[in-house]
């Protein structure tokens, strides 16, 4: 059993559009989708998850519950700590390695606030 063609029908919404506009149309139906995943993440991490990215980027377990403990205070933990440490880097200018230690001895987490708009709760 053939399936009958209803291309032309189901596009006559699309076929107006100007290629930026369905570009645009394109881009606006990926974020619907993908907003519910971004959202269940930015809810659902732990501490744990955050601790076991930071290892996996090369942080030792004291550097990693450092980091995770500082943000988590903050309210940023959402942010997702791994992000946190490559956003700083990459507004300092400097490697993610040497960003860590930065947050690790305490500095830095007032620039960190303001990259993520957050305010600080320490």
């Amino acid at each position: 059993m053939q399936k009958p063609c209803d291309f032309e029908e189901r596009r006559k919404h699309l076929a107006g559009l100007s290629d930026d506009e369905l570009k645009q149309r394109f881009w606006e139906l990926a974020r619907n989708i993908v907003r519910p995943l971004y959202d269940l993440a930015h809810t659902h991490t732990s501490p744990s998850i955050e601790r076991s990215v930071l290892l996996r980027m090369g942080f030792s377990s004291l550097e990693a519950q450092s980091i995770v403990s500082s943000a988590e205070k903050r309210g940023l933990l959402g942010k997702g700590a791994g992000n946190i440490v490559l956003t700083f880097a990459k507004a300092r200018g400097i490697h993610y390695l040497q960003a860590g230690k930065e947050l690790v001895s305490g500095n830095g987490w007032d620039e960190v606030a303001g990259l993520f708009g957050g305010e600080l709760n320490s």
